[in-house]
């Protein structure tokens, strides 16, 4: 079967006036994303798209109109983790169904110090009541938002014991040392950090890619740097895109990623956020465009630095 892999986009989510998701916008933006924007994959409905400030009926809703576009969803995985098991199982069955490549699941994120064996218990509370038959999961291990960790011994049961539907993870912990561990312990499992800085490091440590937020706007140059990592013109197109990382980071992330993502697509519908997030303010949208200026992102904007799928050097980097 095949397995999802490489430059993958957490992409964000696009909304009306009102805040329900803006079907069309989001349509285009995976298309974009998969073509022009260089990823290989996307992951829809994630942290970076808002998930857990939608409704489970507004989160079917995406997953039915990007499956109708004739999108192409053996290179998708959507979030489907919530609180509650129930609204879980519904996500994760919907996503299945649909015909996503996976679902990425969060652990239950509420109640706090649970411990390894009942985050086993539930996750296979969820495969039982989902059906393991065509189910893929990717657990998603960001403890600083959810309060509720992956453990490593956790992960490694639910692998073994489940080796064709637990079959990877998204480490947006920022730790690559557990991500490392990971990969050296299951060698079949997909293991994804959330850096494009990772992606240099693929074939030593066994990543299978990387799941980033700012993959939405620099896609192209960390698919130059995934396909070139032993060329100096493919570091420096990883170190690009991770200066234009950090410079998003020292902002409210998913704000910044949106206002960057409006001026990349010349669209400012892109920049709206759903409560409790804030969009950026005058003075942080002026202080950021003035550091990015100072990045590669202009001649992003401008359409430079094509993916090279073909393995033609980038030289306009």
């Amino acid at each position: 079967m095949a397995r999802l892999g490489g430059v993958i986009a957490a992409a964000v989510t696009p909304l009306r006036d009102g805040l329900s998701i803006d079907h069309e916008r989001l349509i285009d933006h995976c298309r974009w994303l998969l073509s022009d924007g260089g990823c290989d994959g996307i992951n829809l409905l994630g942290t970076t798209g808002e998930a857990t400030s939608l409704s489970v009926e507004q989160r079917i809703g995406a997953m039915k109109a990007v499956a109708k576009a004739g999108l192409p969803l053996d290179r998708m995985m959507v979030g489907t983790g919530a609180a509650a098991l129930d609204d879980a199982v519904r996500l994760t069955t919907a996503a299945r169904n649909f015909g996503f490549m996976g679902a990425l699941l969060l652990p239950p994120f509420y109640y706090k110090g649970v411990d390894a064996e009942s985050l086993v218990a539930y996750v296979e509370a969820l495969i039982e009541r989902t059906g393991a038959s065509g189910l893929r999961l990717y657990l998603y291990h960001i403890p600083q938002n959810t309060g509720v960790p992956y453990p490593t011994d956790a992960v490694r049961r639910l692998h073994e014991r489940h080796p064709d539907v637990v079959v990877g993870l998204k480490d947006s912990a920022g730790d690559l040392a557990y991500s490392r561990e990971l990969c050296r312990w299951l060698p079949a499992f997909d293991v994804f950090p959330s850096s494009e800085g990772s992606l240099s490091e693929m074939r030593s440590s066994g990543f299978a890619g990387c799941i980033s937020a700012t993959t939405n706007l620099t896609g192209r140059l960390a698919q130059f740097g995934r396909q070139h990592p032993d060329s100096e013109e493919g570091r420096r197109a990883i170190a690009e895109a991770l200066a234009i990382r950090q410079v998003l980071a020292r902002y409210p992330l998913v704000a910044a990623v949106k206002w960057a993502v409006a001026r990349l697509r010349g669209d400012p519908a892109f920049e709206r956020v759903s409560p409790p997030l804030r969009p950026l303010s005058a003075s942080e949208k002026q202080e950021l465009a003035e550091a990015l200026a100072a990045t590669r992102f202009p001649q992003l904007c401008a359409g430079g630095f094509p993916a090279d799928r073909a393995g033609v050097a980038m030289d306009r980097l």
